[in-house]
């Protein structure tokens, strides 16, 4: 299939080989390396109306890239004109749209095109149901029927934005969104704005807005720890040397993967490495902030890595601002135009724009995926999520995860993970054609004897033993269910080679005639 049809595209029911779900990088990495093996009888949907996934969606002031811009791309695909060591939203959007047109994977996605349900067929192939978004409202103008024998999940977690459970938040009058939603109709200037979390997202916007707005007052409920970010533009003389000596930004990624790398220290309970940047981390705020009441409330009580570790230049000047007000009470409730906190005091409210993350330790919300004998996958996650090296699921034959459970990393680039995710499932594929076998599964005992593994190497990281709770942890279980205890190196070790006993391989099913 060297081409979509116009018809192919707007058609209601489809057959594939390979389905799959998402145009960001992993879906584009997917794609790319699908046709590089010569499997082109593909198809990506993507429910928004553009590829990029998180780099599209998200569009608020500051959006940008905590991790090198020469480190967050695809190892194949380098990228000589970087900007800024690290990249904004829009550079990396572009990126990720010149890739798709390099590796000519334009003609493979199907936009506005929702995943819904899947069932495994016991005829050897998914079974999968995905709604046409209109492009009035957002709601479905029809249902696509899509058959694949193998369904790849490229969705990531940033996807689904998480909004805080505060009594009376339903009744604020005012416009109010969530900064994954950002709302750039609506005129901040001169007006009240309460900003609820003090997260990844919000301490990038926050210093876009503050001297914009009348009065901000920045609701915390847990401080974070942020080291300097360290961000510079990249000259064009150094960008010129960089397109004419390719070998140039191979080392520098090198350099950056290494000078990256060794940070898991801090997360595997390395006291030295972890006093080490804690003290950056300390004297950044003590150098940004000189009142010591309000570097007592921006200090964390909890160990460093526990939480997400922000990186930000400008966040602690923005309180430097006479119209700034750090908030460390919680809040009691939100009323039609105002935010009551816990000591009673009420302060007025124009606007209210949500900081507050991801559901990340929940997958496929609002979608169904039935596996072998109608198994539906959350009832399979009912303990929390497991997958064999991140990637497969006993019960779900021939469906394939990417970023999945425990593949999250908090020291060095996701783009790595994907790329190895991406090269086992590509080895996996080009095993089963080779073979002539149609069905592949993870073993039951295979899954949880790496799940067991994977506990207890991460019981003794600073995740589960640091003093706090995360956005990494189950809220049901409390297990980190989200990123890899280990090193990147050690991951790739771990996906180097599909070992076949780890799986069941079943024939390519008999055809009715």
């Amino acid at each position: 299939m060297p081409e979509l049809s116009g018809n192919f595209r707007d058609a209601a029911d489809i057959s594939v080989d390979v389905l799959i779900v998402g145009a960001g990088f992993s879906g584009i990495c997917m794609g790319i390396k699908l046709i590089e093996a010569g499997m082109k009888d593909f198809l990506i949907i993507e429910k928004s109306d553009d590829l990029g996934g998180t780099w599209y969606e998200n569009r608020y002031p500051g959006c940008a890239c905590d991790v090198p811009a020469h480190l967050y791309s695809f190892s194949f695909a380098r990228n000589p004109s970087w900007t800024r060591m690290f990249a904004g939203q829009q550079e990396i959007w572009q990126y990720l749209k010149s890739c798709v047109q390099r590796y000519g994977l334009a003609p493979y996605i199907r936009f506005k095109t929702r995943f819904c349900e899947a069932e495994w067929d016991e005829s050897g192939g998914w079974q999968v149901s995905a709604g046409q978004v209109s492009r009035d409202n957002g709601t479905f103008a029809k249902t696509v029927t899509i058959r694949a024998r193998v369904l790849v999940s490229g969705m990531g977690a940033l996807h689904v934005p998480h909004y805080p459970e505060i009594p009376g938040i339903e009744r604020f009058s005012g416009p109010a969104f969530h900064s994954a939603t950002w709302r750039s109709d609506v005129d901040l200037r001169g007006k009240t704005v309460g900003v609820i979390g003090t997260g990844a997202s919000a301490i990038q916007f926050i210093p876009h807005i503050a001297a914009r707005v009348g009065k901000l007052y920045i609701f915390q409920r847990t401080p974070a720890w942020i080291v300097p970010r360290l961000d510079f533009g990249i000259s064009e003389k150094w960008r010129e040397r960089f397109r004419r000596v390719p070998m140039l930004t191979w080392l520098i990624r090198k350099f950056l993967f290494l000078a990256l790398e060794w940070r898991v220290l801090n997360f595997l309970g390395d006291r030295v490495v972890r006093e080490h940047i804690e003290g950056i981390a300390r004297r950044h705020l003590e150098r940004s902030v000189a009142d010591p009441t309000l570097q007592a409330a921006l200090t964390p009580r909890y160990q460093i890595g526990c939480k997400r570790i922000l990186l930000s230049d400008d966040f602690y000047p923005v309180f430097q601002r006479r119209n700034v007000e750090l908030v460390t009470d919680r809040i009691a409730e939100v009323r039609e135009h105002s935010v009551v906190t816990q000591d009673r005091a009420e302060r007025p409210v124009d606007v209210l724009i949500y900081g507050t993350g991801f559901h990340v330790t929940e997958q496929f919300i609002g979608m169904k995926l039935f596996g072998r004998g109608g198994l539906e996958i959350h009832d399979a996650w009912r303990n929390g999520l497991s997958a064999y090296l991140g990637v497969t699921v006993s019960g779900f034959p021939n469906f394939f995860i990417l970023l999945g459970p425990n593949t999250g990393l908090g020291h060095n680039s996701v783009v790595l993970m994907i790329e190895a995710q991406v090269g086992y499932v590509i080895q996996c594929l080009k095993l089963m054609r080779e073979r002539n076998v149609g069905v592949m599964e993870v073993r039951a005992e295979s899954q949880q004897h790496f799940s067991a593994n994977l506990r207890e190497h991460m019981a003794r990281t600073v995740w589960q033993s640091g003093g706090c709770r995360s956005w990494y942890q189950d809220t049901r279980t409390g297990e980190n269910t989200t990123l890899w205890p280990g090193s990147v190196i050690q991951y790739f070790r771990a996906m180097r080679a599909v070992s076949t006993s780890e799986y069941h391989l079943g024939p390519v099913p008999a055809r009715e005639s």
